[in-house]
């Protein structure tokens, strides 16, 4: 061969290196193969909402635990770990005997209080009726009005120590303040307890529970000035540790008046039906917050949606079974669709499976794609 020739080789093998990294020029293989085929999928006018998604942190409505206020022997337990209780119901009780000894006490000292006082209310008046007769003294009387004074005074005492010692004997029963659900003990029978002796139960009111999450002054801000340009309320929605959405829907009800000096965040509350008790106190939940009202979008396959160093295109299919690339802009995704808000039309059949095989220009073979392939992974 000579190096005429052989330049002439080497010039024809990088031509067609060059021809076959072109998009759109189809190689001397490619020519003879079948078009690549492909599902397809008409873009939609769909409702999808805008919205945004924050961390939050479910918080019983009342929740309240409950202490021992006074000092002995536990008695039997008056609830299951778990159960829902009234409010009133007696939960603990504590040995009430050296308590009712007291009242019993302070009952004997007052009744003593009153006897006292009755007989200072007679001496009294017997120093007034000889002190009227001129046959009395005033110091007599005035001895006689100071002690039936004291004697008042001694019964209001003793009348108030009356009812320390039945609040104290109130104590020895530990009732709920609340309905709500109950957990576990914390102290079982026959041990001491007393006001150190910590929690013995907590008591959850979670019907309805509020939902706490922190917003940026930004999106409150961006959320007060949507809320009064269009008038639109706002829903708010949980979705769950598995993915999934609550089935009920909550609504604002307080925006704190203080936003956080580190974070610069204000805390958003929320509240929400709980009548099956799925959410409890203390929850991790993803809290999504959309207007009321839900515009109507064009939408696509989250599967047809690629991204390359220039941004964001799909492809899609003309009337000659072309393919061809679109630059588009996105926005929402919600149940593997999403909004496409620049760059596509509705009715346009997009590529939603096959799409690694497909350039700009190449013919491919179209066909329509079923249900579950707009959530495929390509």
């Amino acid at each position: 061969m000579t190096m005429q020739e052989r330049r002439s080789t080497i010039f024809a093998l990088v031509m067609a290196g060059l021809l076959a990294a072109l998009p759109g020029v189809p190689t001397q293989a490619q020519q003879g193969a079948p078009p690549p085929a492909v599902l397809v999928q008409p873009a939609e006018l769909k409702p999808i909402a805008d919205q945004s998604e924050f961390i939050g942190r479910t918080v019983a409505v009342d929740k309240v635990a409950l202490h021992a206020r006074v000092k002995g022997f536990l008695g039997p337990r008056k609830f299951n770990d778990g159960e829902d209780v009234k409010e009133g119901q007696v939960l603990f009780t504590i040995e009430p005997e050296p308590y009712q000894a007291a009242v019993d006490q302070k009952v004997a000292q007052r009744d003593a209080a009153k006897a006292a006082l009755a007989n200072a209310d007679v001496q009294l008046h017997r120093a007034e009726e000889l002190l009227r007769s001129k046959t009395g003294t005033q110091v007599t009387y005035d001895q006689r009005l100071s002690e039936q004074l004291q004697a008042k005074a001694q019964l209001e005492d003793a009348s108030a120590q009356l009812r320390d010692a039945q609040i104290q004997l109130s104590y020895t029963e530990i009732k709920s303040p609340i309905a709500g659900r109950i957990g576990r003990a914390a102290v079982s029978p026959g041990n001491i307890v007393g006001p150190d002796s910590g929690v013995l139960a907590t008591v959850v009111s979670e019907n309805p529970i509020r939902v706490l999450f922190s917003i940026t002054q930004r999106e409150l801000l961006d959320a007060r000035r949507d809320s009064s340009a269009s008038g639109d309320g706002l829903v708010v929605r949980l979705r769950l540790a598995d993915g999934s959405l609550y089935k009920d829907k909550g609504k604002l009800d307080f925006i704190d008046v203080t936003a956080d000096a580190k974070t610069d965040g204000q805390m958003v509350r929320a509240v929400f039906d709980n009548k099956d008790g799925l959410l409890t106190d203390g929850q991790t939940v993803r809290v999504i917050v959309e207007g009321e009202k839900v515009p109507t979008v064009v939408a696509v396959p989250q599967a047809a949606i690629a991204q390359d160093q220039t941004g964001t295109y799909l492809f899609v299919v003309n009337d000659k079974n072309v393919a061809e690339q679109k630059r588009i802009k996105v926005g929402v995704a919600r149940d593997g669709l999403v909004a496409v808000t620049e760059g596509l039309k509705a009715g346009e059949k997009v590529i939603v499976q096959g799409q690694q095989r497909v350039r700009q220009g190449m013919t491919v073979n179209p066909s329509p794609a079923p249900p579950s392939a707009s959530t495929q992974k390509q």
